[in-house]
């Protein structure tokens, strides 16, 4: 008998959570010990120092890779809902999103591969 989950599956869902704990602790820092909570101040922070600027620019490419990839990755295996993660990317984090993905297809290869998967 097939685990339940795989260890890699594991560790996938285990960073997810770690990336939504992680950046969602400093959000919650940033909202509550500030008065100015709007997205623009939020945004407008991240401009602040080039260390930010240069994070910025760094996560805004490999997010825009991942959703190029997700996308053809996620109709070519044929992942169900895969769409959800568009917006939890920008919503959530994409330290949340990128290894949720991961885990939605390797648990769909390994599916495939065992032949659970119907047409």
């Amino acid at each position: 008998m097939k685990p339940k989950f795989t260890l890699i599956e594991i560790t996938y869902l285990l960073l997810a959570l770690a990336g939504m704990a992680s950046t969602w602790y400093y959000n919650i820092l940033f909202y509550s010990s500030t008065e100015d909570t709007a997205i623009t101040n939020f945004i407008a922070l991240t401009k602040t120092t080039l260390p930010a600027k240069s994070i910025v620019a760094d996560i805004s490419v490999v997010a825009i890779a991942f959703l190029i990839w997700m996308f053809y990755e996620a109709r070519k295996l044929k992942i169900k809902y895969w769409w959800i993660l568009i917006p939890a990317t920008f919503l959530i984090a994409i330290a949340f999103t990128f290894p949720l993905f991961l885990f939605f297809r390797e648990r769909k290869i390994r599916r495939n591969s065992l032949g659970l998967e119907q047409g």
